[in-house]
């Protein structure tokens, strides 16, 4: 210690950005000198599962730019941040030691394994904890106590909280940050042995859109999307496109690692409503980002039950897991133009439109009769925008057993198709090679034009899922979650 001064270590974690950053609302800048943290714990990104590790080489690269913008952002204001590979509860108590802190800060995460590492984290440091509420984009105290009693319904929700609760203003960003100073050698960490995750990343070159880790970037969307390119304006009628880089706002990667803010963008729509229109599409993109604080609460409130395959709501489908099914989905193999072309783009590059993930979520979990966990994992693996809530809770939701279960949720991929690619335009974009002289709907049902089956016919898959699902128990389940 310095001069009496405290010594405080913040723990960034999924707000890895300097504005809008509820770590430094804790912060006594005349009495605290302060370092920062990233911690990549393998046990969320390194660990294999069903053949393929937790965090895919997309999403890889992405947090380690995210990380390295942060640390140049922290670097500006006068601190450090240091980066380590290993689990919390055994880093935070060493760097402590060995670096005489006196407080840790972070903040808490509504996901169960999140919240069972804080209490390890909590267990074993000697250091005092300062625990913040999780960050949330609307004004509440309690963001635990409020989950309790949350709706399993949105739209209660949304009507509450559209007419009681106001959005949270986003905090101010100190200009200086008064950091701890470092013995020589210290190792700040380069998280090298991580490398080989990302080099095999690179986008393909089919992707409409290069995403880059980092506040500066995900700011640098928001000021072109929405005040250059004026796209706010005609969202809601965009937003379901498939082809492109501007028919939606594609803010989820930078809103998922926290390096943009939920608080920033629902005032940046705000702002646009005052200076150009309000209209149904401003709306709209506040009405996304309560569907994310939704998904976040809903987690807080059910735990691990939203891993299990019942899931919060209790209805104990059973699948047939042919390994071979899900081999075919996750490889873009089916024979259906319209999945293969989804997931072909999400293997490349990472993203997946939100059109795309309703659709193939629920073909895997209605049509190839697969556990709708197993797909949740691999977009997990994949997706550059992945976080527990939004994931897990949207695949419940369309398997059937999440938020909101009210009657058989099974897209007819045909029709998807005929309603958002009836040219057959985004199929062929993803699937040149197959789809070589088909024009229009023949493009979305080559096996009616001399080309092969598909592993299951669409109508007949479909009309077998409903069947199952209107003959399934609503039961608690003893099946043991993916994540507790």
């Amino acid at each position: 210690m310095t001069n009496g001064d405290t010594r405080t270590l913040l723990w960034f974690r999924r707000q890895l950005r300097m504005h809008d950053q509820p770590l430094f609302e804790c912060l006594d800048q005349d009495r605290e000198q302060t370092i920062g943290i990233w911690i990549v714990d393998p046990r969320e990104h390194l660990d294999d599962t069903m053949g393929f590790r937790r965090t895919g080489p997309h999403r890889m690269r992405f947090l380690l730019d995210t990380a390295e913008s942060l640390r140049a952002s922290l670097r500006r204001a006068g601190t450090e941040l240091l980066i380590r590979i290993g689990e919390p509860e055994c880093i935070l108590p060493e760097v402590t030691r060995d670096l005489e802190i006196d407080r840790l800060c972070f903040v808490q995460e509504p996901g169960s394994e999140e919240r069972e590492i804080e209490r390890a984290v909590t267990s074993r440091i000697d250091a005092r904890v300062t625990a913040l509420a999780p960050d949330m984009l609307l004004e509440m105290d309690d963001p635990v106590s409020f989950a309790s009693t949350l709706p399993e319904v949105f739209s209660k929700f949304r009507r509450h909280a559209e007419k009681r609760i106001d959005m949270a203003r986003s905090r101010s960003t100190p200009s200086c940050i008064r950091g701890i100073p470092l013995p020589r050698d210290f190792d700040e960490g380069v998280p090298g042995d991580l490398a080989g995750s990302i080099i095999e990343s690179r986008d393909g070159t089919r992707a409409a859109m290069k995403f880059r880790g980092g506040e500066i970037h995900g700011l640098e969307r928001l000021r072109h999307w929405m005040h250059e390119g004026d796209h706010l304006r005609h969202y809601k009628e965009t937003r379901n496109g498939l082809l492109g880089s501007e028919y939606s706002s594609k803010f989820s990667p930078w809103l998922a690692t926290g390096a943009l803010s939920s608080r920033r963008v629902a005032e940046e729509t705000l702002e646009y409503e005052d200076r150009r229109i309000a209209n149904e599409s401003t709306y709209w993109l506040r009405f996304e980002l309560l569907w994310r604080e939704f998904f976040r609460l809903h987690l807080l409130k059910h735990g691990p039950a939203l891993f299990h395959r019942t899931g919060p709501a209790g209805i104990s489908l059973t699948y047939r897991n042919d390994p071979s099914h899900f081999e075919s989905w996750r490889t873009g193999t089916t024979g259906i133009p319209f999945i293969d072309a989804n997931m072909r783009e999400l293997s490349e590059t990472g993203f997946m439109s939100n059109r795309g993930r309703q659709v193939v979520a629920s073909f895997l979990s209605k049509n190839l009769d697969v556990d709708w966990r197993w797909g949740a994992r691999w977009f997990e693996h994949c997706l550059i925008d992945y976080c527990p809530a939004a994931n897990w809770g949207n695949w419940a939701y369309a398997a059937g057993v999440g938020a909101d279960p009210r009657g058989f949720r099974g897209f007819d991929v045909l029709k998807q198709a005929r309603n958002y690619d009836p040219n057959g335009d985004y199929v062929a974009h993803w699937l040149p090679e197959r789809l070589d002289g088909l024009h229009g709907m023949a493009r979305h049902m080559p096996w009616k034009h001399g080309g092969r089956a598909p592993v299951v016919m669409p109508e007949d898959s479909l009309d077998a899922a409903r069947t199952r699902w209107e003959n399934a128990p609503r039961l608690d389940s003893a099946d043991p979650p993916f994540r507790s």
